[in-house]
């Protein structure tokens, strides 16, 4: 799976020339124009490294660089761009949390090489799935709405893990037996999986009646839908 990376710039024309040349290098790219906007963004999409301009109406970028910190301390890297171009002003943007600081202006090339870069030193600790708000980190065994821990059992965990690998794909319920209790020595019953799945949407729904992640396909199984 592609990392995401969230470009945070309030300048159009800059903000579409870096996720240009971030696609072309085989990233997902989502953008947001203020700092207000990118917190939605980032509780919703969980990137894996920010661009992050420090001159943001509505809320500063060091404000919004300090607020990330704040959620998830290690697991997503900072690369600070800003005409700011004193020593001063990159230790501090440094010591306030970045991993990176580049200068206006910059070559797309070099940003997309310090990107590289710092993804080489970073991207082990970003080892997680997101969808709409929902993120599941499996390296730690933890799965979050909006940034809220949610408590999965073991078997509860693990589907939505396959299902989140897999978006949009129907599995029948013999598919999914396969892969909860690969080495069963007992016959797992249709209904265990359908228990399953109920406690899931209970965990994950808005509305667990009409759910609008996991679906369900009739006369063919389930699916994790990602739209």
């Amino acid at each position: 799976m592609k990392q995401t990376l969230l470009v945070v710039e309030d300048d159009k024309m800059i903000r579409s020339l870096i996720s240009i040349y971030l696609v072309k290098a085989g990233y997902d790219v989502i953008e947001a124009e203020n700092g207000e906007q990118a917190k939605e963004v980032f509780l919703t999409n969980h990137p894996c490294l920010i661009i992050l301009d420090l001159m943001l109406p509505k809320m500063s970028g060091e404000d919004f660089c300090m607020w990330v910190r704040e959620q998830e301390r290690n697991e997503v890297s900072i690369i600070m761009v800003s005409a700011k171009a004193r020593t001063d002003d990159k230790i501090s943007g440094l010591k306030m949390g970045a991993d990176d600081y580049l200068t206006k202006p910059f070559d797309p090339d070099e940003l997309v090489a310090h990107v590289e870069a710092v993804l080489r030193r970073t991207g082990q600790f970003c080892q997680k799935i997101a969808y709409s708000g929902l993120c599941i980190k499996p390296r730690k065994g933890e799965v979050l709405l909006f940034n809220k821990q949610l408590h999965l059992t073991k078997h509860e965990f693990n589907l939505l893990y396959f299902f989140m690998e897999n978006p949009n794909i129907v599995f029948s319920r013999e598919n999914l037996i396969d892969q909860l209790y690969p080495y069963a020595d007992k016959i797992v019953l249709d209904r265990t999986i359908d228990a399953h799945i109920k406690k899931l949407r209970e965990k994950i729904e808005d509305k667990p009646s009409d759910p609008k992640r996991i679906i369900t396909v009739r006369g063919m199984g389930y699916k994790f839908a990602n739209e």
